[in-house]
């Protein structure tokens, strides 16, 4: 058993958008692997040495509205 279930076929489909987090303050750079239900979220402005902003998690593109789609 994995944590990432695995994809049949050679597509991935990926979409990419910017976020803000109004708690934090910041604007994020996101990258949601479709067939995985994942998003990958890297700060548009890091800090140095802040490799623990970006973060992977489970995600649903539905549930949620986001700034810029490109």
């Amino acid at each position: 058993m994995s944590v990432v279930h695995t994809i049949n076929d050679n597509e991935f489909q990926i979409q990419k958008f910017i976020d803000w987090d109004k708690n934090k303050n910041k604007f994020y750079n996101n990258i949601y692997l479709e067939n995985c239900k994942l998003v990958i979220k890297m700060p548009l402005i890091p800090r140095e040495e802040s490799v623990e902003d970006i973060k992977i998690k489970k995600f649903n593109l539905e549930k949620y509205t986001f700034l810029i789609n490109y």
